[in-house]
Parts: C-alpha cells; sequence; structure tokens
C-alpha cells in the first residue's frame, strides 16, 4: 500500500486546524450578499431606483472592446430607455438578458452612425427576437427636413425594403411597426415625453450641424443628464445643474489624437476642442454642473489613456468622476450611487415572447419569380417529415412552400 506523503499529512492538518479555528463551520452553500459585479437579470430595482448600463462609450471607430454611444436606463418602475444606438451595442444590450418587448424606446441625439448606426439591428432584428410591440424612436429635427430623423427613419425602411418583404409573410411581425417622434432640435428643455411618471426633455447641443440635441430624464426625485455629441454650451450647464448623473462626452486630448490616433495637429484641435470636448473642457463644465457624479465618456478607456484623461479633467474639476467604459453599471438612489461591472453571458438566448404569437399572413409574403423556383431543391421525403412532427406536436396544419 502507497503511504501519503508528507504533503498530503500536512495538507490534512491545516484543514484540521482551520476547522478548530472556525469552530466546526462548514463553508457556506448560498449565494455570496453584496457583490462587486452586476448580473443581469438577477436583480431587482427597487421602487426609487435607477440602473445605467454603459453599452457603448468609445470612439466612432468600434472595437472589440468598445462600442459606440448607447446608454440603458432603467427604473423602479419598469421603465426602460435607450439614449443612442450606436454601432456595435446591439451585443451588449442582447448581453443584459431584457425582454425585447421592453426595449422600445430610444432616443437618438443626433444621426452619425456612432449614435443609431445599430438602429436597423434592433428594430429588425428584433422581430425575430421575440418583439412583437412597435419600436418607438424619439429623435430631433434637422436644419431642413432632409436632415431630420424622421426623414432618416423613412429612408431606412426603403434601404431595408428587401429585409421587411423577407420576414413580414414568415413570422409574427407585429415588432416591424416604426413609431418615430421628431421633435423640434431647438427646442430649449422641451418635454418630449411624459409618461408612467417620466419626463425626458430635450436640450440643444452643438455638434456637427444643427440637429444634435441631449437629454434630461427626471423620475421620482432623480435626474439623469445624457449630452450625447456636444462641445460645451449654455443649454447643458443650465439644464443638468445639480444632476444626480451627468454624462458627457470627454474626448481623447489632442497631444493622443495625435501619437494613438494618427491626426495632423490641425485635425486633433478641431476635432478634439471645436467638433467634440477635450477633458479640460469636461471638466470646466462639470465644475458649472456639479452633478453627484459625473461621467464622461466617447474616448478609448484604455491603461495609458485613462490616466491621461483623468489628469488633464482634473486640472478644471475636482469633483466625483467615473470615467466610462463598455459594461459598467450605475445604481442610483437618493442616498447613494453604487458602481460595478456587468457580468456577460457570451451565449445569451433571446428571451421568450411576453404575448402570444399570432401565426404570420401569409398573404403579405412577396412570392418568388418562377425562375427561383425552378431552382428550389423541396426534398419532400427529407421535409415532410419535419412538418409531420411539428404539425403532431403542436396542433398546427403548416405546409411547405416548395413541394417538389
Amino acid at each position: 500500500m502507497r503511504r501519503p506523503g508528507l504533503a498530503f499529512l500536512a495538507g490534512l492538518a491545516t484543514c484540521a486546524l482551520a476547522l478548530i479555528l472556525l469552530g466546526g463551520k462548514t463553508s457556506p452553500t448560498g449565494t455570496v450578499s453584496d457583490r462587486d459585479v452586476y448580473y443581469p437579470g438577477s436583480e431587482t430595482l427597487a421602487p426609487d431606483e435607477m440602473r445605467i448600463v454603459a453599452l457603448g462609450t468609445g470612439m466612432p471607430s468600434v472595437r472589440p472592446k468598445q462600442a459606440a454611444a448607447c446608454w440603458l436606463v432603467e427604473l423602479g418602475n419598469g421603465d426602460k430607455f435607450l439614449f443612442d444606438i450606436g454601432s456595435g451595442c446591439h451585443e451588449r444590450l442582447a448581453a443584459q438578458m431584457i425582454p425585447y418587448d421592453y426595449l422600445n424606446k430610444v432616443f437618438i441625439g443626433h444621426l452619425h452612425v456612432d449614435h443609431m448606426g445599430d438602429l436597423p439591428s434592433l428594430w429588425l432584428g428584433g422581430t425575430v427576437m421575440n418583439r412583437l410591440v412597435p419600436l418607438r424612436v424619439w429623435g430631433p429635427s434637422g436644419g431642413t427636413p432632409e436632415y431630420g430623423t424622421a426623414a432618416s427613419m423613412e429612408r431606412m425602411k426603403e434601404m431595408y425594403v428587401w429585409d421587411i418583404g423577407t420576414r413580414s409573410g414568415v413570422i409574427d411581425f407585429r415588432g416591424g411597426a416604426l413609431e418615430v417622434h421628431e421633435f423640434p432640435f431647438d427646442g430649449i428643455n422641451e418635454v418630449i415625453y411624459d409618461e408612467n411618471g417620466v419626463v425626458v426633455r430635450s436640450i440643444p447641443a452643438v455638434h456637427g450641424l444643427d440637429g444634435a440635441v441631449s437629454f434630461v430624464l427626471e423620475w421620482n426625485g432623480l435626474k439623469f443628464v445624457y449630452g450625447s455629441d456636444t462641445i460645451p454650451n449654455k443649454w447643458y450647464v443650465e439644464h443638468a445643474a445639480g444632476a444626480d448623473v451627468a454624462i458627457h462626452e470627454c474626448f481623447l486630448p489632442a497631444t493622443l489624437l495625435v501619437t494613438k490616433q494618427g491626426f495632423s495637429p490641425q485635425e486633433a484641435l478641431m476635432v478634439g476642442t471645436q467638433g467634440h470636448t477635450s477633458p479640460e473642457q469636461f471638466g470646466k463644465v462639470m465644475s458649472l454642473v456639479k452633478p453627484r457624479l459625473a461621467i464622461g465618456y466617447h474616448f478609448y478607456n484604455d491603461f495609458d489613456t485613462e490616466p491621461v484623461v483623468r489628469e488633464r479633467l482634473r486640472r478644471t474639476y475636482d469633483g466625483p468622476v467615473d470615467l466610462a467604459t463598455d459594461y459598467m453599471v450605475w445604481n442610483v438612489t437618493k442616498d447613494e450611487i453604487r458602481v460595478r461591472m456587468s457580468a456577460v453571458d457570451e451565449e445569451v438566448w433571446p428571451s421568450p415572447p411576453l404575448m402570444k404569437k399570432i401565426a404570420p399572413d401569409t398573404g403579405s409574403s412577396i412570392a418568388f419569380s418562377e425562375f427561383t423556383i425552378s431552382g428550389a431543391l423541396g426534398f419532400p421525403e427529407v421535409v415532410g417529415p419535419i412538418f409531420d412532427e411539428i404539425n403532431e406536436l403542436y396542433g398546427t396544419k403548416a405546409e411547405p412552400i416548395f413541394k417538389k
């Protein structure tokens, strides 16, 4: 028989000593309380609580670490809002494991692709992810009608006519309805949404062209402000004042735009201070707004860039500040603001539908041409049993399109 080694015996002795010191207690088998990570779908919001999730915090060019602009706001009354829906953010939204019927309110600050690029994915992709209610979109007018949100959404429908045509007679396509609410870009603190105790106002922003805005959400005594993209302006300073959470872009400093991004010095100055907000400008804005928490975003937040951005904004602001990266989460009440990172399930599936699905309207299907039909291999001996199985399981009477 093989004798136990000294290391094994020492291990037994250590375990025995630990049990003695712990009074014979065994390790707990329940969940760990007060975890420093947020697990989507595992926490109930209190009736007076707001949760903010950063789903896109990076630059206009997306990368695996950071998608383009998108922020999810969840309230204790059950309401959920998306502010911007930039390129690459949809997969981060999916990781929050929220049924798509609840993800039906989108507020777009302006029509740059890094602020609305994933809207088609949420709209049409959402129809196969069990959203059965219309997608509601709020966005500003432009200096002229063709630059406004309504015109953009009409062109989007035209662009995706093939996608719409292939889905509308095949699935329950109620979620394909698009409700567009365009409001004047020059409205100053104008109410654009007022439902269920939640008020959202718009204020003008200065970015790109006429037609950029920022948003102020107020609910249950809490105030959330989202700048989208803007250089410092008087409307933000006035109407974000005293916010619980004030989000404003905080772009890379001009020096890093040259050395890391490859900009010319002239480009770096124009883009970094006249089209976007430098860290020093961000700090000055927040020194005037004085929020409970300032959040800067819209830069590549890395180990070597974050310290530079933070040092520069501290030249003009000494208050509480977070520099956002994707999947950061803030839980906000009147007494506390708690920040964590969200866990990510990379194999997440869409949540089941919240309403009973109805059979698709096959009469609205667009027929194939005789040419395409002539090339189809229906394999009835293979497909027929599949239809028989489903029809028997669910009491349906579906028939294949291609029968030969």
